[in-house]
């Protein structure tokens, strides 16, 4: 058995792999990255009865990866490029071996993965960060789940600038109802559930873009979407408008959010 376990920012995802399946899958959070990733180990063994002896190996990525420096708990522990994880968890997951991949957690990474080769091609600081971030400071909402439920409410038409704002008839590809300018027109009638929907539309607008010029530059016509931030009923909305536009794809594998853990643990076989 090996044990895949993705360290992020805020999060720690952990995976059971064995004879290259996924059995077991666990999270956990924690104030500091150590914390957090030996209580992810501890939980997985704990809640599916796992003992040391049945692990041959710790496979760790993500950004608290370098606070780890020695073997944990006695067993042979192994960094894992997130990049690189990430890239084969989205093969693994989405069953194909030609792709971009879109992981977006704090921030988004673009990764093109393929049989021979997985490279990191970009991203944004543009992510779920972004969205925690301007919701506290505009919204005073700390919670993700509080932002979901205000922005399901919100209209558009009260903060950014259209292009029916400006122009009669669409442009190229775009019809009148795309955006001109994020937070471009800012009503003052403009109520919190619009600002915070106006938050989402710009985060997975940016998100979606470059993700479509990327496939486009690999003359692929699909994105794999990975993370946390592809469980997102908004965030999925807005991602099938920039499919209408440009038509590119946006695909949403089963158990996206723990890509990058499963990637770290088949990266041993």
């Amino acid at each position: 058995m090996i044990i895949g376990i993705d360290i992020g920012s805020t999060i720690t995802k952990a995976v059971s792999i064995e004879s290259g399946r996924v059995i077991r899958k666990i999270k956990t959070r924690a104030a500091d990255v150590v914390t957090s990733a030996t209580g992810a180990f501890g939980k997985m063994l704990v809640e599916h009865d796992i003992t040391l002896g049945e692990i041959q190996n710790i496979m760790i990525t993500g950004a608290g990866a370098t606070k780890i420096k020695n073997n944990l708990f006695g067993i042979p522990t192994e960094k894992v490029d997130e990049m690189t994880a990430i890239g084969i968890g989205g093969m693994f997951l989405s069953g194909k071996d030609n792709i971009i991949i879109t992981n977006i957690g704090t921030g988004t990474a673009i990764i093109e993965a393929r049989k021979d080769r997985i490279s990191h091609l970009g991203g944004s600081g543009v992510g779920g960060g972004t969205i925690l971030g301007l919701a506290k400071k505009l919204l005073s909402l700390s919670s993700f789940s509080d932002i979901m439920e205000l922005a399901a409410s919100g209209n558009l038409n009260h903060v950014d600038l259209l292009l029916e704002d400006i122009v009669e008839t669409d442009i190229s590809f775009l019809d009148k109802e795309s955006t001109a300018s994020n937070f471009g027109k800012m009503l003052d009638t403009a109520g919190h559930e619009d600002i915070a929907l106006g938050i989402l539309n710009m985060v997975y607008q940016v998100i979606g873009v470059l993700s479509v010029f990327v496939a486009k530059s690999k003359n692929l016509d699909r994105v794999i979407v990975t993370g946390r931030g592809g469980d997102n009923s908004i965030g999925k909305q807005i991602l099938t408008h920039i499919t209408r536009m440009y038509g590119i794809a946006f695909e949403y594998p089963a158990d996206a959010e723990y890509t990058t853990a499963i990637g770290a643990g088949l990266s041993k076989h």
